[in-house]
């Protein structure tokens, strides 16, 4: 028998949830093919066979959670037949014993009269719709799966039925006999049940970023601060030059590499944004990997552009658009979301005029884009009102290490260098 464990996957995930079965117990199965799909905190992971042989067991269903290290599957030699270990074989049809036999003695009448009842048990046993983790579970605590009730409305025992049943049943024993109530007892509040409402189990990514999310409101002192910028500047030089940019990099001229490359130029004027806590000491990194928020149908991912002030315009926009597809397509891995040392998110994309974003814990600072829009503004140099595209933004900070004045400073920054590209070149 060959057991098939969950690998080591990261230094900080211990723990996944089984997506889904890529091989039919009773198959075969080669080493280095894939068996299971475990869903992380951060990204979906093939769990692959270390050995050849034949899926007689699944310890786990689709759903359940595994930690690293645990037995999630068993396996037999090539040469074996499939099929689960816990439903043994039909046993023989017990012959009936000639009647001179029956004279000898009682030897011959017990495993008679037996084995029919013992056959019956077995069959009805076999028989119970129950998933490999609910069956391995009632033969531990010897409960006969036939007697346990189930709430899966495809009549399918899991686990937490039969632990309810094991529970139900010892409780009973521990009890002592109620004495007669002078009046009736009240009925148990039942559950409502309604067709107008749908129970969905959170994905584990989802309960990670949910998690992530309050712990960052809890740990960090985050404030926001915000201000706008007139894209004006901006959107002349990429109507001018986006047909020769395409054409020269294959790569569309879109906004995020004029925010990356702002950012960038803002967090060499203000390090502490670019830095870290960890315990009573600051990490300053000298090194720009920026976080970029994509939307996907899991949730909110953020990849890292590496070094990104080592990057042209077009190195940026590619390495967006590559990690945006990766991620759409959930063919992220692991390295692709580690680190970060500081976050972009653009909410405008959907429509957001305003809005405060959450630090993307441990860094200390996080950019928050919105949409465009075309409003009256005065402008400066004219003293004349104008009708100009306007975009707001917002930046969210870790006030424990950085100061107002240097939150708003950098914000100014990011403004004056998207207004004026020719600087925002120099910066770059």
């Amino acid at each position: 028998m060959i057991e098939v464990k969950v690998p080591e996957l990261a230094e900080s995930i211990t723990e996944g949830t089984i997506a889904e079965w890529t091989k039919s117990v009773g198959e075969s199965i080669e080493k280095g093919e894939t068996i299971a799909e475990l869903e992380t905190d951060k990204v979906n992971v093939e769990i692959k066979s270390e050995h050849t042989g034949v899926i007689k067991e699944f310890l786990f269903e689709p759903g359940d959670n595994v930690e690293v290290g645990q037995v999630i599957a068993v396996l037999g030699d090539a040469g074996e037949s499939g099929g689960s270990a816990e439903e043994p074989a039909a046993a023989p049809p017990v012959a009936e014993a000639p009647k001179e036999e029956q004279a000898e003695g009682p030897k011959q009448e017990v495993p008679a009269a037996k084995a029919p009842e013992a056959e019956k048990k077995s069959v009805a046993t076999r028989t119970a719709v129950a998933s490999p983790a609910a069956r391995k579970k009632a033969r531990e605590l010897g409960i006969d799966l036939n007697e346990v009730s189930y709430r899966d409305p495809m009549g399918r025992v899991r686990v937490e039925d039969v632990e309810a049943h094991q529970a139900s049943v010892q409780k009973k024993k521990s009890e002592p006999a109620p004495a007669a109530p002078s009046k009736p007892a009240a009925a148990p509040k039942a559950v409502v049940q309604d067709d107008r409402i749908e129970r969905v189990k959170m994905s584990r990514r989802r309960q990670t970023i949910a998690k992530r999310l309050v712990e960052a409101q809890h740990t960090a002192a985050m404030l926001t601060t915000f201000n706008e910028v007139d894209m004006t500047a901006v959107m002349d030089v990429r109507n001018r030059r986006k047909d020769a940019f395409f054409k020269k990099n294959g790569v569309k001229l879109g906004f995020m590499s004029f925010f990356t490359k702002a950012v960038i130029g803002a967090l060499k004027s203000f390090p502490l944004l670019n830095a870290e806590i960890q315990g009573d000491e600051i990490l300053m990194k000298k090194f720009y990997d920026i976080g970029v928020a994509v939307s996907t149908e899991e949730g909110l991912v953020v990849p890292v552009v590496r070094d990104a002030d080592k990057l042209s315009f077009a190195g940026i926009e590619k390495e967006i658009g590559d990690l945006g597809k990766k991620a759409r397509d959930n063919q992220l891995a692991l390295k692709d979301l580690q680190g970060g040392t500081f976050t972009i998110t653009n909410g405008g994309i959907f429509g957001s005029l305003y809005s405060t974003p959450i630090l993307n814990t441990p860094q200390v600072g996080i950019l928050g884009m919105h949409t465009i829009q075309r409003r009256p503004v005065v402008v400066d140099d004219k003293d004349t009102v104008e009708v100009r595209p306007m975009m707001y933004i917002a930046l969210s900070y870790d006030h424990r290490i950085v100061d107002g004045k240097d939150a708003v400073q950098f914000l100014v920054k990011v403004k004056q260098l998207l207004e004026d590209p020719e600087d925002l070149l120099l910066e770059g």
